[in-house]
């Protein structure tokens, strides 16, 4: 009978004919490992929508408020990163990270509103 070798660190597995990691450690070790690149952009996209998160419901305390382009960009805000559209029976797209949600209005004013 042909011993089973443990897919990260090549030592025999005992146990269940289907067990492939000798260990916990490995078992881990090899997941990180392999799914390395993406958690990385998971990761970073994660981090962005965490931070265009927390510009919003910084300015805007109150539930509904009106800022500026330019105060969102001094702030860091990456308008490519939301998470979901609304889009409202009048025309008006709504772009919403989580809870919080701008509408872009004229002169380059924006209204930040929160979702209940």
């Amino acid at each position: 009978m042909e011993v089973k070798k443990c897919l990260e660190c090549k030592e025999p597995v005992k146990g269940r004919i289907d067990k492939k990691f000798c260990s916990d450690y490995c078992r881990n070790a090899y997941n990180n490992r392999i799914n390395k690149d993406s958690k990385n952009l998971i990761r970073n996209i994660n981090n962005r929508l965490r931070k265009n998160h927390k510009i919003l419901s910084e300015l805007n305390t109150s539930g509904k408020t009106k800022v500026t382009r330019t105060k969102l960009y001094d702030k860091g805000f990456d308008f490519q990163f939301f998470t979901s559209i609304y889009k409202t029976k009048s025309g008006n797209t709504y772009f919403y990270i989580y809870d919080e949600g701008y509408l872009a209005l004229d002169n380059d004013m924006f209204l930040l509103i929160k979702r209940d």
